[in-house]
């Protein structure tokens, strides 16, 4: 254990932790979110042999950096090697312009890649302690059905979701609503930053502490560290065998974990020109960067996007720290950040409704690239990028834009621009015949707090 990496609260008022304790507990008891004392540097020369590795190989690769010591090598392969068993596609759009589908794991989303491992994780400790724990995450879309399904009839796990009930799909809800068992699922007339604010709130309750709450939101660590997989999987698997070239990335951004995988992969070494942050009408961090004073969004604006429906991304206060700022959960800042470094190499970008329906169009129309509303943003914001800045916009130059959900998770929204019926992966086959089990909760933490204690 001397050689593993150690993790602070971003608020600097409890201590040290190990990955184990980062990971179980979710939210520091001062409220703020665990970093690593030290990011794990992996040299080029190291990195660009990952070109010959499947994204199994590659996961453990990276991963190893940040659990050396804290969990043995066998049961770390063993454990990627269980939780990434689907593909990853990488689709040329033109030129060297790349959409990564992170759309065909078990719940068609992004966040079957840190759900299933963290999932795994949570697991092999829990099995080692012999002790149960409850995860109580806030849910846009995505989140809550990979967390229900990577964690779902986990008899040692028991799993609350609260989610804005007018603000997900009908798909995205019944991958939640559909299980039962351990997986329950709360709907509350609020908005996403409501949803997280309750369970913010239970985390730092004494009078809970008996339930062993954790968070399988992007606010626990053990989300970020498997995010940053997927943008070395794409330099390798993209990059021109023997040039030196560095890759821009887009990404669409609401609470910013997908973002913050990323920052951490450049972090560790990943040869990043500019991450592109794309949000949708929430535009308070392209404020920020521009500005250097942070407004939230109260209460946050309803977009098609709806995954990023996010007024005061909680991961902010990662990405303000690792620019030696300070910022507590509120969105207050204690410390200003290193702004001119951010901006050197971050490029934000607002895209309201309007753009992201024309891009969708576009993109169909002129490469037969079907895209959702959030793979849509990021690829606008691209886009919008490369105008901008048009000595990066070259044939030659590598770009990567994530596509974060399937399409067929949208299925209205694409009909009502395309005209076309997305085709049905087999996670989402059937989904809408089977029992929904959901209960409908006033906003309020008292009554939040009741249910807890009335059902565990």
């Amino acid at each position: 254990m001397d050689d593993a990496i150690q993790y602070y609260s971003t608020n600097h008022s409890t201590g040290l932790v190990t990955f184990r304790q980062a990971l179980l507990k979710g939210q520091a008891p001062d409220k703020g979110l665990y970093m690593p004392v030290e990011i794990p540097k992996i040299p080029r020369e190291e990195f660009l042999e990952y070109e010959k590795l499947p994204y199994s190989g590659i996961a453990y690769q990276v991963s190893h950096r940040f659990l050396k010591g804290e969990i043995p090598d066998n049961d770390l392969l063993s454990i990627v090697r269980d939780a990434y068993n689907y593909d990853i596609p990488l689709e040329n759009v033109f030129e060297r312009k790349y959409v990564m589908r992170l759309d065909q794991g078990p719940t068609a989303s992004f966040k079957d890649f840190a759900a299933r491992m963290m999932g795994r994780l949570m697991q092999y400790y829990l099995r080692q302690e012999n002790r149960k724990l409850l995860i109580l995450t806030a849910t846009s879309g995505d989140t809550g059905s990979a967390v229900a399904n990577a964690f779902y009839g986990l008899d040692n796990i028991g799993i609350v979701v609260l989610f804005p009930k007018n603000e997900v799909t009908d798909r995205q809800r019944r991958q939640m609503t559909t299980l039962g068992k351990n997986i329950h699922v709360l709907a509350l007339n609020a908005k996403f930053d409501d949803c997280q604010s309750l369970v913010k709130k239970a985390f730092a309750d004494p009078e809970l502490d008996y339930l062993k709450l954790s968070s399988a939101n992007s606010i626990n660590i053990g989300r970020l560290i498997p995010q940053t997989i997927y943008y070395f999987y794409a330099y390798v698997k993209r990059r021109i065998a023997g040039k030196d070239e560095s890759v821009i990335f887009s990404v669409p951004s609401g609470n910013f974990g997908d973002m913050m995988g990323g920052i951490l992969a450049m972090k560790m070494g990943l040869p990043v020109s500019r991450f592109i942050i794309a949000t949708n009408k929430n535009d308070e961090f392209p404020n920020y960067l521009q500005s250097g004073i942070y407004q939230k969004i109260e209460p946050s604006r309803n977009c098609i996007s709806s995954a990023m429906n996010v007024g005061h991304p909680s991961n902010l206060a990662r990405l303000v720290a690792l620019y030696g700022g300070v910022m507590d959960e509120t969105g207050k800042i204690h410390q200003q950040a290193n702004l001119e470094q951010m901006r050197k190499e971050l490029y934000a970008v607002s895209i309201d409704d309007e753009c992201t329906r024309t891009t969708i169009s576009q993109a169909y129309r002129s490469y037969g690239l079907l895209l959702e509303p959030h793979g849509s943003v990021g690829w606008a914001g691209l886009l919008e990028y490369l105008k901008r800045h048009p000595g990066e916009n070259s044939p030659g130059q590598l770009c990567v834009s994530l596509e974060t959900a399937h399409p067929a998770k949208f299925p209205e929204e694409i009909q009502k621009i395309l005209s076309v019926i997305p085709p049905v992966p087999p996670s989402l086959e059937g989904i809408d015949q089977k029992s929904e089990y959901v209960a409908e909760i006033q906003h309020d933490y008292n009554t939040f707090k009741n249910y807890l204690i009335d059902t565990f």
